[in-house]
């Protein structure tokens, strides 16, 4: 092991020392592939519990299932992981139905670290679909029974794990320093022993890859704001000022400064006027105001503690007052957590365009306590909902199918189920703020719907529609424009109209003259060489972006999505 590997892994090595690792997860979601490179970076023995039954019984897994059936193997299945979950230091890639026994289930948590790997039936199948040593997939209709046994499993493996990984299409290396960088992230005693329903977890949005060496951390868990060791550790000097808004502050600011008090910060409050008419020159000055009258130097951090409109305002301040001054995300709503929290961009509106004055700044840190959201109306819970969405639609499949199935538990505001929302949406945006900072090329697909949704903004008057609101109708009309181009099917559109009308958000568009949408829609920052690109779907999971729309399509696709008398 060379010796900058040695020094990235000398934290992990002390927080694990000889503690197991343990992969669950369907049968092609890579548990032995991962399972070997991660070993082999940890320096950990590989154990495959499939290779080692065949290795007990001299013969494959099919014969066994052939012979015995399926309850004959599971009983030599669960003999086997009762001893090799009991060795030390090894990293152990487990059978795709080890979790189906109880008492398995008990048995690897009690052992080990116990990761999942999660991959989407569309990958399962990708990978599955030429491989006869699987007994259970020898049938005719391979993806229907991938289907079934997903749905069968998933819940079980998410029972079993302490954490979860999406392995998706990614390489194995960037999927093993992923997972490293989770276990380092992380509490791991508290994951093992503790409670971890609400348990907070950490993204690390990584900008190693670029020439400059960058990284900041997203705290995500229930009842984390009070937390102000988690800020303090990342201030450079004893002091910050604290952006909010008529509305948020007499809920939460009290609490923030209190907290920051005891660990010996003291804070400026600076309250702004609440709601996206206030995104302007105008409130932008009132900071600056502030900062100025109190003598705030470079190293006095400001701390956006609000919704997307206080942390844009807030970021683009940050960049801009001394030319660089730290900055810190505490966002209150849903669309701010999952959404405008995560990946520097800041800015303001002009009467001409929405976000068109601003630039790429990032924080040093975001804390996202979802107990704020008990105190958010639902209309704005349900804005925060249609960037959910947006993620399983551009390029996470499986995470669109686990919200069809727990949309009622999201608007329930059931504390697992956002946490769970919220993470898996910051671990998509920070991969692809990772790759593309400024915006040059895949980070424009996190725009699915925004090009229709600003116009729809602009033309109503900001403030009318909620930002979520208008990409919920600007994603329907997204997804019209891809079946009018014959990308999706007429069923696909169906299905996305749907999690949208279950979310309850808008799936239709305001009626504008079709010539009003078509010029707002030339102010979109996506615009090049004077040609509109949209963000349309190949398939639900998979975005691109496209810029030969037939301007009769789009004229079509506009009346189409209107009400009609």
């Amino acid at each position: 092991m060379n010796v900058s590997k040695t020094k990235i892994l000398q934290p992990l090595h002390k927080k694990i020392g000889n503690t197991n690792i343990i992969l669950i997860g369907m049968m092609g979601a890579g548990k032995t592939t991962i399972g070997k490179a991660l070993a082999s970076s940890l320096n950990k023995e590989f154990i495959d519990s499939d290779h080692e039954i065949q290795k007990r019984t001299g013969v494959k897994i099919p014969v066994i299932f052939e012979i015995e059936g399926e309850a004959g193997f599971r009983k030599r299945e669960s003999e086997a992981l009762f001893d090799l979950a009991r060795k030390n230091n090894v990293v152990l890639a487990t059978g795709g139905g080890a979790i189906l026994s109880p008492d398995n289930r008990r048995l690897l948590r009690r052992c080990g670290i116990v990761i999942y790997l999660r991959a989407s039936v569309n990958d399962l199948y990708r990978r599955t679909r030429h491989d006869k040593n699987r007994p259970l997939l020898q049938t005719g209709n391979l993806y229907g029974r991938l289907t079934e046994l997903y749905d069968q499993r998933d819940s079980l493996y998410r029972e079993t794990a302490h954490l979860i990984i999406d392995s998706g299409k990614q390489g194995v290396r960037f999927l093993v320093q992923k997972l490293i960088n989770k276990l380092i992230s992380n509490d791991l005693d508290q994951i093992m022993h503790g409670s971890d329903m609400n348990a907070m977890q950490t993204i690390t949005v990584d900008f190693t890859a670029s020439s400059e060496k960058r990284s900041y951390p997203i705290h995500v868990g229930h009842g984390i704001l009070q937390q102000a060791d988690l800020i303090a550790s990342c201030l450079p000097q004893k002091r910050v000022a604290i952006v909010s808004n008529t509305t948020v502050a007499p809920l939460y600011l009290d609490k923030l400064r209190t907290a920051l008090e005891n660990k010996g910060v003291t804070s400026l409050p600076i309250i702004l006027p609440d709601g996206e008419a206030y995104k302007n020159w105008e409130t932008l000055n009132l900071i600056f105001d502030a900062l100025l009258t109190n003598h705030c130097e470079r190293k006095t951090a400001i701390l956006a503690l609000g919704g997307g409109v206080v942390g844009d305002l807030t970021g683009f301040a940050a960049a801009t007052y001394l030319r660089g001054v730290p900055f810190i995300q505490i966002p209150t709503t849903l669309l701010a957590q999952v959404d405008s929290s995560v990946g520097g961009k800041t800015g303001i509106n002009h009467p001409l365009g929405k976000n068109m004055i601003g630039a790429f700044y990032q924080p040093r840190l975001v804390l996202t306590d979802s107990a704020t959201l008990n105190t958010l109306p639902d209309r704005e819970l349900r804005a925060g909902i249609a960037e959910i969405i947006k993620y399983g639609l551009i390029r996470d499949p499986q995470f669109f199918e686990w919200l069809e199935q727990n949309m009622h538990r999201l608007l329930a505001r059931d504390p697992a189920t956002l946490n769970e929302a919220i993470r898996r949406s910051c671990e998509n945006k920070a991969e692809i703020v990772a790759s593309d900072e400024k915006e040059k090329g895949v980070r424009a697909l996190l725009n699915l719907g925004h090009t229709f949704g600003h116009a729809i903004e602009n033309g109503m008057g900001y403030g009318v529609w909620l930002h979520g609101e208008a990409v919920a109708a600007g994603t329907i009309l997204a997804a019209e424009l891809s079946r009018r181009m014959k990308l999706i099917s007429e069923a696909d559109v169906t299905r996305i109209r749907k999690i949208f009308l279950q979310a309850g958000l808008p799936v239709v568009a305001p009626a504008m003259p079709v010539e009003k949408y078509l010029q707002l829609m030339t102010l979109d920052k996506k615009v090049e060489a004077g040609k509109t690109r949209f963000i349309v779907l190949n398939r639900i999971g998979e975005a691109v972006m496209r810029a030969d729309v037939p301007p009769e399509l789009l004229n079509d696709t506009i009346l189409a999505c209107m009400p009609h008398e």
